[in-house]
């Protein structure tokens, strides 16, 4: 029985994030695939996925610009009146800024301690001058997300002596907590690792060599120092 559930965990696991992932999609798609049938004249089957593309392309784009980041900011001011558009665009908002862009908001994956304990976290910036002129330059400032709800948190100064970091993508880190630990994180080899061990190969090489070349100026050095003959009485 217990292999029978567990088999039927595992097949809900993989099949509702796609599930939910290609009924987004589909309705997406089709809502714009009636927007278009209704106010374009001449329609093509597969408009609408260029349609989309084009315009998250373009909003990207006009968001770089002085005005158009005013507008998004108006709009966005709008929407934190409404109180039930507010939490639900707020929370959709930082559960996208933190999905899309983990590898510019977060340094590393880290564990740190938290309620006797151990809680998984990101380094995010440097301690704030006025904080550090208090605990000093031992610490650190790492977000602790909530499992299931990645747009909650809570955010720990930390020593460094008491951080330990992690060789796993901050991908793998965001999906271990966003499935409470479902999906299991899995170790990478980044180019710094890389750098570092060919660097580390490189610096044993060149002190073996260093000592090579040691031994043979010492042992040159005893045949010179060596009598060459018998002295005479």
């Amino acid at each position: 029985m217990n292999k029978v559930s567990k088999r039927f965990i595992n097949g809900l696991i993989l099949l509702v994030p796609l599930a939910i992932t290609v009924f987004v999609v589909t309705e997406v798609l089709n809502f714009t695939e009636i927007v278009l049938g209704k106010h374009f004249p001449v329609y093509y089957p597969g408009m609408g996925i260029v349609t989309v593309l084009l315009v998250i392309y373009l909003v990207g784009w006009l968001s770089s610009y002085w005005f158009m980041k005013r507008v998004i900011s108006y709009g966005e001011w709008l929407l934190g009146k409404i109180p039930v558009v507010k939490f639900i665009y707020n929370s959709v908002k930082h559960l996208s800024t933190a999905v899309f862009e983990s590898n510019n908001m977060f340094d590393h994956v880290v564990l740190v301690p938290f309620h006797q304990s151990r809680a998984l976290g990101f380094v995010m910036a440097e301690v704030p001058a006025v904080l550090r002129e208090k605990l000093g330059d031992d610490y650190v400032c790492v977000f602790v997300p909530w499992s299931l709800n990645m747009t909650s948190g809570t955010n720990l100064f930390v020593k460094k002596s008491d951080v330990i970091y992690l060789d796993i993508s901050n991908e793998s880190a965001l999906q271990y907590m966003l499935t409470a630990g479902a999906v299991m994180p899995q170790r990478q080899m980044s180019t710094k690792s890389q750098e570092a061990g060919s660097a580390t190969r490189l610096a044993d090489e060149v002190v073996a060599a260093s000592k090579t070349q040691s031994a043979r100026a010492a042992g040159e050095a005893c045949e010179e120092a060596e009598p060459h003959g018998t002295p005479q009485r």
